[in-house]
């Protein structure tokens, strides 16, 4: 087995990453990669992770040549061009475009989730701003609507890009969001989310408890 020839930055508690994660068990190509621990918040950087993404944000992607890709989107593409099994992201026409908007809708709550997961974690309880959070929350419940909805027959149809965003939103919803208690009005989703989460990739990729 030849060493891996790229770094990841990487922290098991970030839904981005793991997307990232996900789609190189599905595809193979874990063992290409070494994973390099990055532990930070938008007031406590990582040096070493700055110096490879001016952005300071995970994942980042070191390749063989030394270049660096970045954010999850970027990464996800790239790896999803360097194996030999059908694509995750449909290369052309209005699957790719499908695909990858109901992927962005899933980045979304987890740009929400996040958004709120800092703001209760890091500010001192008298300076969270209420407003803010409910928006943040209220972004949430919209977009899960429509997965609800209009999602649940194309999410079912293939574990692609889209499945596993959306699959990575809701594991990170229930990791630091439990008090949503997003299923009790989703049950589609909730039963879609139940038995994916049973796949290899998924088990593998569950966040810490």
């Amino acid at each position: 087995m030849s060493a891996p020839s790229m770094t990841l930055f990487h922290n098991p508690a970030s839904p981005y990453v793991r997307k990232v994660m996900v789609l190189l068990h599905e595809t193979g190509q874990l063992d290409r990669v070494t994973l390099q621990h990055s532990q930070l918040t938008p007031v406590s950087p990582d040096a070493t992770l700055n110096q490879d993404n001016p952005l300071g944000k995970i994942p980042a992607l070191r390749l063989a040549d030394g270049n660096v890709l970045y954010d999850s989107r970027v990464i996800l593409d790239y790896l999803d061009q360097q194996h030999v099994g059908n694509p995750l992201i449909p290369r052309e026409g209005s699957a790719r475009w499908r695909r990858l908007t109901l992927a962005a809708l899933a980045d979304g709550i987890m740009d929400a989730s996040v958004m709120i997961r800092y703001e209760l974690a890091l500010r001192a309880p008298e300076k969270h701003w209420d407003q803010w959070l409910d928006a943040q929350r209220e972004k949430i419940r919209r977009a899960l609507a429509v997965l609800e909805a209009d999602a649940i027959a194309e999410l079912t149809s293939h574990f692609d890009v889209a499945a596993i965003s959306v699959a990575c939103a809701l594991g990170y919803l229930d990791f630091r969001h439990p008090d949503l208690e997003w299923r009790k009005t989703h049950p589609q989703l909730s039963a879609w989310f139940t038995e994916v989460s049973l796949r290899p990739s998924m088990l593998a990729t569950q966040p810490p408890v």
